[in-house]
């Protein structure tokens, strides 16, 4: 057995205050990595799940979106599903119009985004900027022309289908994955023309497929996993994020429980996804769309309630995803913070991630594939 001396003792301690040292330095970077950086969301919301649908936001929501250090949010403006036409269009532009009551009475806090030039103007500005998405077609799937209107409403993301299918093409649900549609190509088509990012997050295989190959400007899997470390049809295979990568896009990870079989994710779970899209897209094509709130959730007997209710609701409705349970929370007890991805940031430098790299996952490839999506 080696001989415990005073001298290795000391060189023992010593590399132990150096390597400690260097780790603090490495979570100082992060910090002001975090700090500079233009940090978006790829796919997120204002406050969390005790916030009343539609209702004006709580000034404590507020206070959280102030602190988080979010230069912008892409917001999802709903319905999603089997929702009839006239009535999806009406219900997405008053939900427009809900975005736009908070903004105007929060210019302070929130800021609209419709250009790359807003979100360098919101970060100038120290405010988080709101990009609006559909994450169905079904509000302009009968009428295309719907969808330059909702183009000038402000919408600058939209996926083709959600889980199930529509008039565009197929959901990542529909067992037939009979790709996109005459109409859908037409809809990538005018979301080209128009400045739109095409977002393919729920799409069937064959209709993101479809789409990657139709689309002349980069697309995006805004919020998913990697299928490779976890088979879900909500995740993307290495194939897709190739695809993905290949045509200039991005692959986003999500915050979501299809990551672990169904169980609320950790922090390593989040980890381990991201580190194996970057292996296979490369960290120029790797972004982050946490799927859920800006706001801590408070784990009390009434969010179990509210959240068991929403599970519910989309299992009746014929929605849900496999795996979706009234017990897979959709955010990690580690991340649940409003600075979550500063958190995630000083965990990625801790496991020797370059600044460079951090920079791009946190919002830099994003507004990279904005600018050659959306118009200037």
């Amino acid at each position: 057995m080696p001989r415990l001396t005073r001298r290795s003792f000391v060189a023992g301690a010593s590399a132990a205050t150096i390597a400690f040292a260097l780790h603090k330095r490495a979570i100082a970077d992060a910090k002001s990595v975090y700090r500079d950086a233009i940090v978006i969301d790829g796919l997120g919301g204002l406050g969390n799940s005790m916030a009343k649908p539609d209702a004006p936001l709580a000034d404590a929501y507020f206070h959280d979106v102030r602190n988080s250090g979010l230069t912008c949010v892409h917001v999802t403006i709903t319905p999603v599903g089997t929702t009839a036409p006239d009535t999806a269009f009406t219900e997405t532009v008053l939900g427009i119009g809900n975005e736009e009551r908070e903004i105007d009475g929060h210019a302070d806090v929130l800021s609209r985004i419709r250009t790359v030039a807003d979100i360098t103007a919101a970060k100038a500005n120290s405010c988080t900027g709101l990009i609006y998405g559909l994450q169905d077609a079904v509000a302009f799937e009968t009428d295309l022309a719907r969808l330059d209107a909702l183009y000038r409403l402000g919408i600058r993301v939209v996926q083709p289908t959600y889980n199930r299918r529509n008039l565009l093409g197929d959901g990542c649900l529909e067992s037939a994955d009979a790709g996109l549609s005459k109409a859908g190509v037409e809809a990538i088509e005018r979301m080209n023309s128009l400045g739109i990012l095409v977002d393919l997050s729920h799409c069937g295989r064959q209709t993101a497929a479809d789409a990657i190959r139709q689309s002349k400007k980069p697309v995006a899997f805004t919020h998913t996993g990697s299928a490779a470390l976890n088979n879900h049809p909500r995740n993307r295979t290495d194939a897709e994020l190739r695809a993905v990568a290949e045509n200039g896009g991005v692959s986003g990870i999500y915050f979501m429980p299809f990551l672990s079989d169904g169980k609320q994710p950790t922090a390593a779970d989040i980890i381990r996804h991201l580190e194996h899209m970057i292996d296979v897209a490369g960290e120029d094509h790797v972004s982050i769309g946490t799927d859920g709130s800006v706001s801590a959730e408070i784990v009390s007997q009434e969010f179990k309630d509210i959240f068991a209710g929403f599970v519910r609701k989309r299992q009746e409705a014929g929605i849900s995803a496999p795996g979706e349970s009234e017990e897979g929370y959709l955010f990690a007890n580690e991340l649940n913070t409003p600075r979550k991805l500063e958190t995630l940031a000083d965990m990625l430098s801790a496991r020797g991630h370059r600044d460079a790299r951090i920079e791009k996952i946190l919002g830099k490839n994003l507004v990279r594939v904005f600018s050659e999506t959306w118009k200037s």
